[in-house]
């Protein structure tokens, strides 16, 4: 198959780009500095010749948009509204306009579109849109709304020949550098990967092999369309994920943060704590109904792969095992 993937060039489109092609596909990314081979230069704004890539392929993987990565000002949530929205809207003209369309096209979202809750978990038949929380930051309800735009604007999207799915994922765990792992498994080795404001709340993840499994799944079932969460179906509280993740670095301990801890030590990473404090207990409903078979439902299993997958990438590199 010939599979397009704008905003290919992050974690995840890095983690997809090389499954996918190691699989036989052919792949072209969408980015906008094209530095290797099979990468097409966009803006992820408005149609150009990047648009004759789509036409005639038969998967469009849209990844594009703003890294969460960063100070939650209002420049910056504005930068991410209108890099999903504006990408979205693009890509989907290009789809419209094509000779030969995409059979599906699978649209990155968020499972940040849920609210904060530690109750009951989020599927995608009961699972609870947020926005509108007691007790929590007002610019928290701009995020969902980033996410709302962001499938809305797939959906409106005039592609009657194209399947659409809307991919609500939650943190993709991955030994690559830079990644979200990384940044928790450097925590860990400096000994601070202890529980974050108590640590009740929920963390979402799923495992890289996973997510690109999930990926093929929905690319291969003709019958479904609309949100579907990729999430593993073993969501747990931040204090217990961290208890693993130390287990599997072999770190019997790690300090614990208070709330304004958390708010230093995001501004020091250029981050902000509603990637730490808010509780996103959400699960797979859709993926899990239809026969998809986790490789890894538990987080501990996963860390352990995680972490020997950092110390083989270490040990190859030749540098001392430190990971």
């Amino acid at each position: 198959m010939k599979i397009v993937i704008p905003g290919g060039t992050g974690q995840v489109g890095t983690v997809l780009d090389r499954a996918l092609t190691a699989a036989g596909h052919e792949v072209v990314i969408l980015t906008r500095r094209p530095a290797h081979d099979r990468e097409v230069r966009w803006d992820g704004e408005s149609l150009g010749p990047w648009a004759q890539v789509i036409d005639g392929s038969d998967v469009v993987i849209n990844l594009a948009g703003r890294s969460v990565s960063c100070r939650y000002t209002a420049a910056n949530l504005r930068a991410m509204m209108d890099s999903r929205v504006n990408s979205t809207r693009v890509v989907g003209e290009a789809i419209a306009a094509a000779a030969r369309p995409p059979r599906v096209w699978l649209q990155m979202s968020t499972a940040t579109v849920y609210a904060h809750r530690f109750d009951a978990p989020h599927d995608e038949a009961t699972g609870v849109i947020g926005g509108g929380e007691p007790g929590v930051p007002g610019y928290w309800g701009y995020s969902v709304e980033i996410a709302k735009a962001w499938e809305l604007a797939q959906e409106r999207a005039e592609t009657p020949h194209t399947r659409k799915v809307a991919l609500r994922s939650a943190m993709v765990m991955s030994p690559g550098r830079g990644g979200v792992f990384d940044v928790l498994l450097w925590l860990v080795r400096l000994g601070l990967g202890g529980p974050v404001a108590g640590g009740a709340q929920y963390v979402s993840w799923i495992h890289d092999q996973d997510f690109v499994r999930a990926v093929e799944f929905l690319i291969d079932r003709d019958d479904l369309t609309g949100p579907v969460n990729l999430a593993s179906p073993g969501p747990l509280p931040q204090r217990a994920f961290m208890r693993a993740l130390r287990a599997a670095r072999g770190v019997p301990a790690g300090l614990p943060a208070t709330k304004w801890m958390a708010e230093l030590g995001a501004f020091a990473l250029r981050s902000d704590t509603e990637l730490l404090l808010k509780s996103r207990r959400v699960v797979p409903g859709r993926l899990l109904a239809e026969g998809f078979d986790f490789a890894y439902a538990e987080w501990s299993a996963a860390a352990d792969d995680l972490v020997g997958r950092v110390r083989d990438r270490i040990r190859s590199t030749g540098r001392p095992v430190g990971a």
